[in-house]
């Protein structure tokens, strides 16, 4: 059996394999049944490793083992494998949520909230700075910046931005809205944007704007800005650079107030 290493890799990557677990399986996918030494023999791994790999296999839901003798393993379906490791996973990750959410009521947040309390105690205002690479980083950040808003959030950013901020950061946004936080919008308004404008204009003032500029400004205090053109770099080289500096988030403001009074408001 003969099995390239790049399909090897990819299943490893899917379905959380161990390099003998894949080839293991890909050997008795192509017999159907068979023992676990001529699994060895075929995919190649030693025979004093295949025994464990199977059980290992067959625990995942990958493989069946025969009664009888010599014992014999037959494959599962890969349709149904695949079921079963959704399901794998959606169940493991459900675990880790709660153990995550029952962690919030320990001591152990309350000691780590209690260190960087301090840690922030003895940080420079100058160095309450940091980039931001990749765009999932970005919204992670930019999320955090925008729940912890008290008077305003001012975001100025491209029509497809405008769509990505509207479906990833709505439930924040209707958050700090409950709060009396104001949020405007500057985007440019496209056949395709207009639907986010909309579904978002409950919760954000948006006007429409030909200028093209990615940044957010929290408080007038903190500043997230991207450096590239959307359009034209991949998500995972997107790059911010957030800092907290009143003097130029508040002067960045202040210019956003004068551009904000000529845009146009977007019709019901």
């Amino acid at each position: 059996m003969i099995v390239k290493e790049e399909f090897l890799s990819k299943l490893r990557r899917y379905f959380s394999l161990n390099l003998y677990e894949v080839k293991i399986w890909t050997a008795l996918l192509s017999r159907g049944v068979s023992t676990a030494g001529e699994l060895s023999d075929i995919a190649n791994v030693p025979r004093s490793r295949s025994y464990d790999v199977l059980e290992s296999l067959e625990k995942k839901g990958f493989v069946v083992m025969k009664i009888g003798k010599p014992i014999k393993y037959l494959a599962v379906p890969p349709k149904e494998v695949v079921e079963r490791v959704k399901k794998n996973v959606k169940s493991a990750a459900d675990k880790q949520v709660d153990r995550l959410e029952n962690l919030k009521n320990t001591d152990v947040v309350t000691e780590l909230n209690s260190l960087h309390t301090q840690g922030v105690e003895l940080i420079e205002p100058s160095d309450l700075s940091g980039s931001l690479r990749g765009r999932h980083n970005l919204y992670n950040h930019l999320e955090l910046t925008i729940k912890n808003a008290e008077k305003t959030v001012t975001i100025m950013t491209t029509s497809q931005g405008l769509m990505r901020k509207v479906e990833g950061l709505m439930p924040v946004f209707e958050e700090v809205k409950k709060r009396g936080v104001k949020i405007r919008i500057a985007a440019p308004l496209t056949k395709e944007s207009m639907e986010a404008a909309k579904a978002v204009k409950g919760v954000a003032e948006v006007r429409n704007t030909d200028k093209k500029a990615r940044f957010t400004v929290v408080d007038g205090k903190e500043v997230v800005f991207m450096v590239m053109d959307d359009s034209e770099v991949h998500p995972t080289y997107d790059i911010g650079i957030w800092i907290n500096t009143p003097f130029f988030a508040s002067a960045l403001e202040d210019l956003f107030e004068l551009a904000w009074a000529a845009m146009k408001p977007i019709k019901a």
